[in-house]
C-alpha cells in the first residue's frame, strides 16, 4: 500500500479520486511536486455521465472513454408534450459511465507519478509547523489494523458533497445548498425494442411529480442507461419516481445494474480555501452547475485550476495564492452559474412554469444559444439580436401573453 519510495512528507495530498481530485493531481505531478491521492477506489457517484465534445479536446480525454454519443436532448413537459432540441453539426454530447471514467483518470494521475493510496481519510490536523497530518484507512483493512499516517504541506479537498476536508478543516456549517439524486443504471434495450427510447437521444422530464424542484432523466451509456432524478424536497421518492420515469419510458423489463444516491451541489461556496493549506475543489467546492447539475466538465478544470493555486501558493510561501482558483472560476463561469440559478428559481417552481419553459424550448433561438452555450462553456456572445428575441420571448411567457394571437415560442 504504502512504497518504501515515497516522501516523509508530500508537497500535496489530494483527497478524493473523481474528475476534479484526479486532474488536480495529475497536474500537481506535472508541475513537480510530490502527489498523494486517496480514494477509497469502491464509490460510484450517481451521475447522468453527460459531457461536451471540448471536453475531450480539453483534458485530452480518447473517445474510447465514451460509452455513447448523442446528438439530441428530448424535453418532456409535465403534459406530456415533448421538443426534441438536436445539436447539428457543431458537436456532441459524450456519455461517460464514472464506473470505468473515474478509475482511467485515477490510473492516468498514478502513470503521471502521484503515489495512490486505497482508502478514506478519517483524520487531518495542522501542525505548529503549518503542514498537515493525515490518518488514512485502507479499503477493506482489518478494523483492528493501525490507521496509516503521512504528512503534506497542502491538502485539495476533493472528496465530494459531504467532504471530510471540509468538515474537519473549515467551520461548521460551511457547506452549498443541495438536492440530492438518485439514479438507477439498467440494461439498455435492444435497438428498436422501445418506441420511447432513442440510444442517441437524452431524454430530460420536467414534471412536478417526478421532481417538485430539478428534473428526472434517461441517459443513454451504450448498452446501459441511467435513468434518475433530482430532489432538494424532503421526503420526496425518488426511488418511487425514478420507477415512474422507467415505466413512462418502457424501461421496467430492463435488468438493473446498480443503485446509486448521493447530495448534489448547486451553488459555489463563496470560499473555498482556509487561508492557509487547504484548498476545496469540485463538488466539495459546489462547482455544479444550477439548473442542469453538470458537474463532470466544471470539476475537471476546477481541479486543474486548485493545482494552479497550490503550485503558486507553494512557490512563493503566500497562501492567499489559494484564492486565485475560485477568482478565475468565477470569472470564466460565474455569469453562467448565476444565469443558470435565476433559470431553476423561475422555470422550476411549478409545473405551469415548466410547461411554460418546455414550450421555450421548442423555439431555434433558444436551441441554438443552449446548445452553443453547453458545448462551449461560455455564453454566446456573436449574435445580440437572438438574445433579445429571447429575453422577450421568455418575458411574454412569463406574463403568459400570446403574441400576435399564437403561443410567443412556438
Amino acid at each position: 500500500m504504502i512504497g518504501n519510495d515515497w516522501p516523509p512528507l508530500f508537497d500535496v495530498a489530494v483527497i478524493g479520486g473523481g474528475p476534479s481530485g484526479a486532474m488536480a493531481a495529475e497536474r500537481l505531478v506535472e508541475l513537480g511536486h510530490d502527489v498523494l491521492l486517496v480514494d477509497p477506489g469502491n464509490r460510484i457517484k450517481p451521475c447522468g455521465g453527460a459531457i461536451p465534445s471540448r471536453t475531450l479536446r480539453d483534458f485530452g480525454i480518447p473517445e474510447e472513454m465514451l460509452v455513447a454519443r448523442a446528438g439530441a436532448a428530448r424535453i418532456i413537459a409535465p403534459s406530456g408534450r415533448e421538443v426534441e432540441m438536436r445539436i447539428g453539426d457543431i458537436g456532441f454530447v459524450g456519455m461517460v459511465d464514472r464506473a470505468t471514467f473515474d478509475p482511467y483518470l485515477r490510473a492516468r494521475a498514478e502513470r503521471a507519478g502521484a503515489r495512490l493510496f486505497v482508502g478514506k481519510l478519517a483524520g487531518l490536523e495542522e501542525r505548529s509547523d503549518k503542514t498537515l497530518l493525515l490518518t488514512l484507512t485502507a479499503t477493506g483493512a482489518d478494523p483492528a489494523s493501525v490507521p496509516v499516517t503521512l504528512s503534506a504541506r497542502m491538502v485539495i479537498g476533493a472528496d465530494g458533497a459531504n467532504s471530510t476536508v471540509r468538515r474537519l478543516m473549515f467551520p461548521a456549517g460551511k457547506r452549498p445548498p443541495y438536492v440530492f439524486a438518485y439514479h438507477e443504471i439498467i440494461e439498455s434495450p435492444p435497438d428498436g425494442e422501445v418506441r420511447a427510447f432513442a440510444p442517441d437521444r437524452c431524454d430530460v422530464i420536467y414534471d412536478g411529480r417526478i421532481s417538485p424542484d430539478f428534473y428526472g432523466w434517461v441517459f443513454p451509456h451504450g448498452s446501459h442507461t441511467s435513468v434518475g432524478c433530482g430532489s432538494g424536497v424532503k421526503g420526496h421518492d425518488l426511488r418511487g419516481a425514478t420507477q415512474d420515469l422507467r415505466r413512462a419510458a418502457g424501461l421496467m423489463h430492463c435488468k438493473v445494474i446498480r443503485r446509486e444516491g448521493a447530495p448534489l451541489p448547486l451553488k459555489p461556496m463563496r470560499r473555498w480555501d482556509n487561508g492557509r493549506n487547504v484548498l476545496l475543489t469540485g463538488d466539495a467546492a459546489g462547482t455544479v452547475a444550477p439548473a442542469s447539475g453538470e458537474g463532470i466538465h466544471y470539476a475537471m478544470l476546477c481541479g486543474r485550476l486548485c493545482a494552479d493555486a497550490v503550485h503558486t501558493s507553494l512557490e512563493t510561501g503566500h497562501a492567499s495564492a489559494l484564492r486565485q482558483a475560485r477568482r478565475l472560476f468565477m470569472g470564466a463561469h460565474g455569469r453562467v452559474f448565476l444565469i443558470l440559478g435565476i433559470m431553476q428559481a423561475v422555470w422550476y417552481r411549478n409545473d405551469r412554469f415548466r410547461e411554460k419553459f418546455v414550450a421555450m424550448c421548442a423555439d431555434p433561438d433558444v436551441q441554438r444559444l443552449t446548445w452553443e452555450s453547453y458545448l462551449n462553456k461560455a455564453l454566446v456572445r456573436r449574435d445580440p439580436l437572438a438574445h433579445i428575441r429571447v429575453f422577450l420571448k421568455d418575458t411574454l411567457a412569463l406574463l403568459g401573453i400570446r403574441a400576435g394571437g399564437h403561443d410567443p415560442v412556438a
